[in-house]
């Protein structure tokens, strides 16, 4: 393929029509791998191990540097003359800013949004990160410490590789009339033969794929997490049959929220979650320690801030990173292509300053508050109690801080309950963006039927439910094949960094920006 300009040329509209090829390949890819870890499971375990450990090595590097630039890249266009052009035509927004936020917020997080809220600065104070081994371990600084590492990992990066210059490139693209797919991103670059050329096939499977992988991982967790939390509670029985009740009851939910659209399902479902989130800080906050929680947070996003540079580019320990700031980081790269497309759909009549600004700024500054609400309790009741929370952390994992920290409080088996909802809702609402988006990748043009909508939420829970009968491992080398994934995403990525500014410029002239 030769490569053109970033110009975009109008695009008659096609009836949307699914793509069987990246369809079929896309879900039998899938089938084949949860088929393999069924019958080897130990085995895929072992080469799916190698390979992250190799890709988060090699690549490692070079996703901190993408993450960091994507960053830069998008405040400067959102600071400047730039930041006025108005996204995907001259439209009114189509969702008021807090159902707009809502959706985007709730997508990223994810299981995120509560186990790893809970466990993540739980880990960090109880086993300091390397780059900090010098704090004293239970100290107030490592109190700051603790909560300022989640944030670099959860914070301004992340956000800003999911929703910004991808959204971007794909807002233009589809105001021209091209389909929002992944190899979209290579429009610009490629010009209109990326959109029947066999690369294309392959970016949009790969893209698929990653985001499968990523969502996958968390539904299964779901299940195994949530029996755990009740069993723990009330006395249920922490079996399989449990596990598989628990995601069917999500993927049922997930499916009714996909196949009714954004403007019913998705949009109230993650109002809902928002909602039940702020309840929940503020129950928390009130039972717990607010004093604790606000000085923490001041504490942890001041050093977040202060070391913003040293956090996202450390390289000292490589064990270390592969296990926290890289897989992080590769497993939003592997995520962010769909997420433009996700965010592309929901943004139309978005200024690129609003683009940029909530979803670069308010977005991780309410997400470390989440984190610090939840995690910051959960240290205050360690220091308070030592082993409390750090020990059934590490003898079962994420879910036993979730637990251990309502059980701590007053009211605890109440709300653990909303806890356990919470956390389903969370996963509901990326279940039902993803499979909408991977539906949308998946056709030619326009909006997805609601038929393959369905299919993907089905597939995924499915899937979910396959998984987890092997256990953590089966489910733990999906999660972690979205790192494997992300060294082709990030390539896929890269282009933005120059197309996005170009694709502004002519957009600011086209509106009479100066």
């Amino acid at each position: 393929m030769t490569s053109t300009s970033t110009e975009v040329v109008d695009q008659p509209r096609t009836r949307p029509r699914t793509d069987l090829v990246v369809s079929a390949l896309s879900g039998g890819l899938l089938t084949a791998f949860v088929v393999t870890a069924l019958i080897a499971p130990q085995a895929t375990g072992d080469a799916v191990t190698a390979a992250f450990t190799a890709c988060a090595a090699w690549f490692g590097p070079y996703w901190q540097l993408l993450l960091l630039a994507t960053f830069g890249v998008a405040v400067v266009l959102g600071a400047s003359r730039y930041g006025r052009v108005r996204l995907g035509g001259d439209v009114a927004p189509e969702f008021g800013t807090f159902k707009w936020l809502a959706m985007i917020m709730c997508t990223l997080l994810a299981a995120g949004g509560v186990f790893w809220a809970s466990a993540e600065p739980v880990y960090h104070f109880a086993d300091l990160p390397p780059a900090y081994a010098d704090v004293p371990p239970g100290s107030t600084e490592a109190v700051t410490v603790a909560l300022a590492q989640s944030f670099s990992h959860w914070g301004f990066l992340a956000w800003a590789v999911l929703g910004t210059l991808g959204a971007i490139v794909m807002m233009r693209a589809d105001e021209k009339g091209l389909p929002l797919r992944p190899r979209t991103l290579l429009h610009p670059v490629f010009g209109e033969r990326i959109q029947h050329h066999w690369l294309g096939a392959v970016v949009d499977v790969i893209c698929i794929i990653a985001v499968v992988a990523g969502t996958v991982g968390p539904i299964g967790f779901l299940g195994m997490q949530v029996s755990y939390g009740m069993s723990t509670l009330f006395g249920t029985p922490d079996s399989y049959p449990m596990q598989v009740a628990i995601v069917l009851g999500l993927t049922a939910v997930a499916v009714l929220s996909v196949v009714t659209g954004v403007d019913k399902g998705i949009q109230l479902l993650s109002r809902f979650n928002v909602w039940l989130a702020v309840a929940t800080m503020a129950a928390i906050l009130v039972l717990g320690s607010a004093a604790f929680v606000v000085d923490g947070f001041l504490s942890g996003f001041a050093r977040y801030v202060q070391d913003f540079l040293p956090m996202s580019l450390y390289r000292g320990d490589g064990e270390w990173l592969g296990s926290w700031t890289v897989f992080f980081f590769g497993w939003f790269i592997g995520y962010a292509p769909l997420m433009a497309i996700f965010v592309a759909r929901i943004s139309r009549g978005r200024t690129v300053r609003d683009l940029v600004g909530f979803t670069a700024g308010v977005a991780p500054v309410a997400t470390a508050l989440w984190f610090t609400v939840l995690g910051g309790t959960g240290i205050m009741l360690e220091q308070r109690t030592p082993g409390s929370v750090a020990g059934p952390l590490a003898d079962v994992g994420l879910p036993a801080a979730l637990v251990s920290i309502a059980q701590q409080l007053p009211w605890g088996a109440v709300l653990g309950v909303v806890l356990l909802v919470l956390t389903t809702t969370f996963v509901a609402t990326t279940t039902d963006s993803m499979s909408l988006a991977i539906a949308t990748a998946g056709t030619t043009g326009g909006e997805p039927n609601k038929f393959s909508r369905a299919f993907w939420g089905l597939l995924m829970g499915v899937a979910a439910v396959a998984l987890i009968a092997v256990g953590d491992s089966g489910v733990s080398a999906l999660q972690s094949f979205i790192v494997i994934t992300a060294v082709p995403a990030g390539f896929v990525l890269l282009p933005t960094l120059w197309t996005a500014p170009k694709i502004l410029h002519d957009m600011a002239a086209e509106q009479g920006i100066r």
